[in-house]
């Protein structure tokens, strides 16, 4: 499994989004070497809702200060993260229904809209958020 490496090309240049996102970084890496070294349907399950719960919480934060700052691109974005959210609680429902753990395939889903979403409309906010912090 590739492992996802913290660097100055994720930085969207506002600290507490960089922040939210090295945890994300660091959830999809502990989830990557999970399904890589077998560990138990539980652990990965675990592993999984915790990825999950923080990409929600941390979707909510961005809004937060995108509504505070008055980012013009705020509909836009939050319906990406309502897209992303609607992708990974499908993924989940999936993976309970058939109780079984996350596939390689499905890490590696999962790294494409990580690494997507931060490069693309993140690096966007982050621009305008950097100057209007």
């Amino acid at each position: 499994m590739k492992e996802l490496a913290w660097d100055k090309t994720l930085s969207v240049e506002v600290p507490e989004i960089d922040e939210d996102h090295r945890r994300l970084v660091d959830l999809y890496n502990i989830l990557s070497h999970a399904v890589a070294e077998r560990e138990s349907d539980e652990y990965i399950a675990a592993v999984t809702d915790e990825l999950i719960a923080c990409t929600l919480w941390h979707f909510r934060h961005e809004e937060r200060l995108m509504l505070k700052h008055g980012y013009d691109g705020l509909a836009e974005h939050r319906a990406e993260h309502e897209e992303l959210i609607a992708s990974a609680k499908d993924l989940q429902q999936k993976l309970k229904a058939q109780d079984k753990a996350v596939s390689s395939q499905e890490v590696e889903f999962l790294e494409r809209w990580l690494v997507g979403h931060i490069y693309g409309a993140d690096m966007q906010m982050g621009a305008y958020l950097s100057q209007a912090m």
